[in-house]
């Protein structure tokens, strides 16, 4: 029925239910970016090593090695993502039941500890990969430089996030962060 058709009702809209998608803003990061790369990297390798071995019955040596270096630095750039969205496990109960200024306090020493640790691991990371250029990979002439490379690249990206995460803590005082009272993981 089209709106010059109805006689004497008002143009109005036709549907009873009417939906509105709200607008989403996909924000690419460079953490989010690289861990693309590098997880479809990874896929594209293991496939290989999937249809070498077992479609044509002869394996390729050098995949297996790679997958697994590429797993690990997927896991550390990965890091980095989960302490800019904030969703790194933790126990949160003492949080629920202390009073607001205790709270705050408590939030302050979490946050001092966690850039702390991240400082602690991306100095072990650096004495390790220097440590490693002498040692090559098993299968390709590689140094074992590059594989600890990534991890420390990844503890960098890692501590860069914490201290972002600090500075806006503090910048809010250690209050709540308002934007992210009901996370969703999107």
């Amino acid at each position: 029925m089209l709106p010059s058709d109805r006689k004497g009702k008002p143009d109005e809209a036709v549907s009873l239910i009417a939906a509105e998608d709200p607008d989403y803003v996909i924000k690419a990061y460079p953490e989010d970016i690289i861990a693309f790369i590098i997880f479809w990297s990874l896929a594209a390798v293991v496939f290989l090593q999937f249809f070498t071995r077992y479609v044509l019955n002869d394996s390729m040596a050098w995949t297996e090695e790679i997958a697994r270096y590429l797993l690990i630095w997927v896991t550390f750039v990965g890091g980095a993502i989960a302490i800019r969205r904030g969703t790194h496990i933790g126990v949160e109960v003492m949080l629920h039941f202390l009073p607001p200024g205790p709270v705050r306090v408590f939030r302050l020493v979490i946050d001092v500890i966690s850039v702390g640790f991240i400082a602690l691991l991306c100095w072990f990371a650096i004495q390790i990969t220097e440590r490693m250029q002498i040692q090559t990979m098993m299968v390709i002439d590689v140094p074992m430089s590059v594989v600890y490379g990534g991890v420390t690249f990844g503890c960098f990206l890692m501590l860069f996030r914490s201290l972002g995460m600090f500075w806006a803590n503090a910048r809010r005082r250690w209050h709540p962060d308002p934007d992210k009272v009901d996370l969703v993981i999107d």
